[in-house]
């Protein structure tokens, strides 16, 4: 969420996540290189400083009551380009639209992209984002291949894979240092298109059987992408319906005689709808017309179909096809809820989509992916296993003592909820989630002995 303008306090701006649950104030700097970065961690504000990029994180993780807020979004541009290499470096507040806009034309996706393109380069790092691609392509600090990192004591150091400093920043919510620059590892694409194949899964056991093995692609590979997006209101024997989407990057040898992307085959096509007003009243999103919504979405989509040609941000960013898409829960917002249960943990999951269903919260499509190997990233949230992901309006009855009793489940299982999503987790909750967190703390003590960088999480979790 952009920062407001509007001052309070003398200094100080109202600031939230993209939830827009836990509003604070804070005194917002935005630099415009890294030495003006160094000279605001020499403030010495009492309540420490944080970096934050475009305010995409949900819960608490890039706000800082009280202190100072870099925004990093000045630092901006792209330093160096080799394609022969297929690599690129640019600074961390660069939006990840930006340097798809500069780098599509010349054949290069990004290897690791979430459902929005408006995260910055530092962004991803902290939150060590994933995508729809992870079982094949990982998560974001895989295709890392050096960080410059501002530390707390000034100095700027280089942070390689396989470096305990590495592991920690990658997923390290910003609190081991100051991300200034990003070297990444490139995707090469003939296209800006997918190849897209959709189809409807009646029900949550056919939809798990589904995804339990990917079917081959025309070319023997499996799919890029896969994701599906399941109508959380549906109950009974429709318990879990929804439409699955598997989709691969499109070879210009794909693309039909007369198609028009022929011509401009690399060309940019970001799919973005009319903003919405600024909140769409609680009533339009109630239960029945979520209902009704969800039915005519599951009915809409195709009972199957394949190697539909689709522009890539479409199929991979629905988060950008609605601007402020955020405020369609009204002006309370909303509590997201993300967690992810190992392999072999499927009844757990199960457990947890029908715990939902029967609640019948007004809610839009929960998501459901599948992930890989985990990364390098002591806090970072992907786990071999499955990945669920649902938003719920805040202020719901009984929704804390709900969301608590769902993390028991996903504990039980051996599983973890997103840290960058997360407003609200136990703290006592997150050790048993991520066992590197120890080594986490250590390190960041080593690092930062004067807690110069801090959030909100950071205190409410004892980070």
């Amino acid at each position: 969420m952009a920062v407001e303008t509007r001052v309070l306090d003398d200094d100080c701006v109202p600031i939230s996540g993209w939830a827009r649950t836990s509003p604070t104030l804070a005194r917002v700097r935005r630099p415009r290189g890294s030495a003006e970065v160094a000279a605001a961690l020499r403030t010495g504000d009492p309540r420490g400083a944080l970096a934050r990029g475009l305010g995409r994180a949900y819960g608490d993780a890039a706000q800082n009551a009280g202190g100072t807020v870099l925004d990093m979004t000045g630092l901006a541009r792209i330093l160096a380009f080799d394609a022969a290499a297929g690599l690129v470096v640019c600074e961390a507040g660069i939006s990840l639209h930006r340097l798809m806009t500069a780098l599509l034309p010349r054949g290069f996706f990004l290897p690791v992209t979430p459902a929005t393109r408006y995260v910055t380069a530092g962004g991803a790092v902290a939150a060590d984002v994933h995508g729809a691609n992870h079982p094949g392509a990982g998560s974001f600090a895989r295709h890392v291949v050096a960080l410059d990192l501002l530390t707390p004591d000034g100095e700027v150091r280089t942070a390689l894979p396989g470096t305990p400093l590495f592991d920690a920043t990658t997923g390290g919510l910003g609190l081991t240092g100051i991300v200034l620059t990003v070297t990444l590892r490139l995707l090469r694409v003939e296209t800006s298109l997918l190849s897209v194949d959709t189809e409807r899964v009646r029900h949550l056991d056919e939809l798990m059987a589904r995804l339990a093995v990917a079917p081959p692609g025309r070319e023997g590979a499996p799919p890029a992408y896969e994701i599906a997006r399941i109508d959380p209101l549906a109950r009974g024997a429709a318990t879990g319906r929804a439409v699955l989407i598997r989709a691969r990057h499109a070879p210009y040898a794909a693309l039909p005689r007369r198609h028009p992307a022929r011509r401009a085959p690399l060309a940019f096509r970001p799919v973005t709808l009319p903003a919405p007003s600024p909140y769409v009243p609680g009533g339009l999103l109630g239960r029945t017309a979520l209902g009704l919504a969800g039915a005519l979405r599951y009915g809409a989509a195709p009972r199957r179909s394949t190697g539909r040609l689709r522009p890539l941000s479409a199929v991979l960013h629905p988060l950008d096809a609605l601007p402020h898409g955020n405020r369609l829960y009204g002006p309370g917002g909303f509590v997201p809820y993300r967690c992810a249960v190992p392999y072999g943990q499927e009844e757990t999951l199960c457990r947890i989509v029908r715990r939902i269903a029967a609640r019948r919260f007004p809610a839009l499509p929960a998501v459901l992916t599948r992930f890989g190997d985990a990364g390098p990233g002591w806090l970072s949230y992907p786990l071999p296993g499955w990945s669920l992901g649902i938003d719920l309006p805040a202020g719901l009855p009984g929704l804390p003592a709900f969301l608590d009793a769902l993390d028991e489940e996903v504990l039980g299982a051996g599983g973890r909820v997103q840290l960058a999503a997360d407003s609200r987790v136990r703290p006592g909750a997150v050790a048993a989630m991520y066992p590197r967190l120890a080594d986490f703390r250590a390190l960041r003590a080593a690092l930062d002995p004067g807690a110069v960088l801090r959030s909100d999480l950071s205190r409410r979790l004892a980070f």
